[in-house]
Formats: C-alpha cells, sequence, structure tokens
C-alpha cells in the first residue's frame, strides 16, 4: 500500500508533466501554425506580385483559361492548326522554330499530304550531289521549319541588334509559359507619364523594363482563318500560343492520356489489395486467445 506521503509526491510529479507536455504542444502548435502562415504568404506573394521593381520585371501576367492547363484538358487541334497558320504568316518573318519538323505537324493539325505540300513551297539547300555540287530541292517531312536569317548576325542586323529568339521551347523557358506570352502579345500600349522609351523599342508592361523591340503585329483581321474563326485580335493571339504551346509540349496529350491510365490502374489494385488483406488477415484478426488455467492453479502441493 502507498503511504499519504507518497500518493502526494505522484500526484504533484503527475501534474508537472501534464503541464510541461501541455506547454509543449503549445509551443509545437504555433510553430506548425507560423510555417503554414509563411508558406501561404510567400505563395501569395508569388501569384500576385506587386512592389517597387515591378517595371523592371515586368507585371505579372493573368490567369487565362487555356484548356490544356486543365488537370486533364487536351490541346484544341483545330487552335493548333489556326495557329501555325499564324506562325507562318506572321511570326515566321522573324522568329524561327529549330526544334520542330514538317512531320510533327501530320495527325496533329493536318493531313500527311496537306503538310507535303507546304513543306515543298519552301526551298532548302542539300548536297552534296553526284558532282559534288550543293543544290536546292523543294522541302519534305523530315526538314525542320525554315529559318529566317542565315545566322544570329543576320538576325541582329536586321532587328536594330535585337536578336529573335527561337520559338521551339519559348513556353517553357518564359516564367508564366502561355499566360505570359498571351498577355505579352496584347499588352502594348502607350507608355504611362512620365516613362520615356528609346527610339526603335516599344511599350509594353508585361516585358522586363517595358520596352521591347519588338513591335506589335498581331491586329484583328491580321490574318483570315480558313474555317471562318472570327480574327479578332486575342482569337488570333490565343492560337498561336496554343500552337507555341504544343511545340514545347507534343506530348502532352499522350501524357495525360497515360497518367488517367496509371491513376485507374494503380486504384484498382489498391482496391484489390485491400479487399485481400482484409480477407486474408481475417480470421487472425478476429481470433482470440483466451489462457484457462488449470483447476488446481492455486492449490499448494
Amino acid at each position: 500500500m502507498f503511504s499519504r506521503g507518497a500518493f502526494s509526491v505522484f500526484k504533484q510529479a503527475t501534474q508537472g508533466a501534464s503541464a510541461k507536455l501541455s506547454a509543449h504542444n503549445v509551443l509545437l502548435g504555433a510553430s506548425v501554425a507560423t510555417a503554414l502562415g509563411s508558406g501561404a504568404s510567400l505563395y501569395y506573394l508569388n501569384q500576385n506580385a506587386a512592389h517597387a521593381n515591378m517595371e523592371a520585371e515586368g507585371l505579372h501576367p493573368a490567369d487565362h483559361p487555356f484548356p490544356q492547363k486543365k488537370l486533364f484538358g487536351t490541346f484544341d487541334h483545330a487552335s493548333i492548326r489556326r495557329g501555325f497558320h499564324v506562325f507562318k504568316e506572321v511570326c515566321s518573318a522573324c522568329h524561327s522554330l529549330d526544334l520542330v519538323y514538317w512531320r510533327n505537324l501530320v495527325d496533329v493539325a493536318y493531313s500527311e499530304e496537306e503538310t507535303r505540300v507546304m513543306a515543298a513551297e519552301y526551298e532548302y539547300r542539300d548536297g552534296p550531289n553526284d558532282n559534288g555540287d550543293m543544290f536546292d530541292r523543294p522541302g519534305k517531312l523530315v526538314d525542320p521549319m525554315p529559318r529566317p536569317y542565315a545566322n544570329e548576325e543576320a538576325a541582329r542586323a536586321a532587328n536594330a541588334g535585337a536578336y529573335p529568339p527561337d520559338l521551339s521551347l519559348i513556353t517553357k523557358a518564359r516564367h508564366g509559359g502561355v499566360d505570359y506570352i498571351y498577355s505579352l502579345l496584347t499588352g502594348y500600349c502607350d507608355p504611362p507619364a512620365g516613362v520615356k522609351v528609346q527610339e526603335g523599342l516599344h511599350y509594353n508592361p508585361y516585358f522586363p523594363g517595358g520596352a521591347i523591340a519588338m513591335a506589335q503585329n498581331i491586329f484583328d483581321g491580321v490574318v483570315e482563318f480558313e474555317d471562318g474563326t472570327p480574327n479578332t485580335a486575342a482569337q488570333i493571339t490565343k492560337d498561336v500560343v496554343t500552337f507555341l504551346n504544343w511545340a514545347a509540349e507534343p506530348e502532352l496529350d499522350d501524357r495525360k492520356k497515360i497518367g488517367v491510365k496509371a491513376i485507374l490502374l494503380f486504384s484498382t489494385l489498391t482496391a484489390l489489395a485491400l479487399w485481400i488483406k482484409r480477407n486474408r488477415w481475417q480470421t487472425l484478426k478476429t481470433r482470440k486467445i483466451v489462457f484457462n488455467p488449470p483447476k488446481n492453479w492455486n492449490v499448494k502441493k
């Protein structure tokens, strides 16, 4: 039996341990809350950047509802076709698309015959022939998209020193992706009061520094769509950005299809594993072990 003094000591020790445990829980909860609050604040500031150096970095683009950005969304292939038409008529005058070949368009935006006809409209340097001479030939499906300039020096000389970037991976190479490219192409405006733009540059608040060498090239009616889609500046920009997104991620549709199949497969396997586990272990988990001592357990011999 415990004495009254021993019981009092035990009670005090228990209360002290409880108090220490409660203080520890409070500190732990405060730490977790601080970490979560800091993370949420950083995420909000990253998504809604507003600071004194905004002009030097460019405005943060708005979130535009491109269907391929959704979890299970895929490309609008009619938009890819229209976007390539815009690229060929407008963008290809200055920008290259080195990582895209004519064959990549087959069964994505055009049929094989349509693509062959488009490729044949351009001439490519090939050779040498049997005489050792280089020659020009019509384009084939295996050829890359034609380059507007022979080299970087020629491109800079034709654009007042500015070098038009290759657009093959432009939506992945720029922070903001398709939203940034769309905002940039539609964001040209007059500079605000007090802002001076050098000659040969154009004001665009989404471009870092606010001054870009590329002039605005997309306007209402700048191209005509063969399917009758309204050729507004917003629609034209949306289509060419969709095409550029496809050029950077041509595997996106297949990747998402494989992802859906993987989710269905692993969900089925998980359900099957849970069912097997429950049935296999049911007899063990529900088993009751009982100890029945002998009747003469306490009998002293």
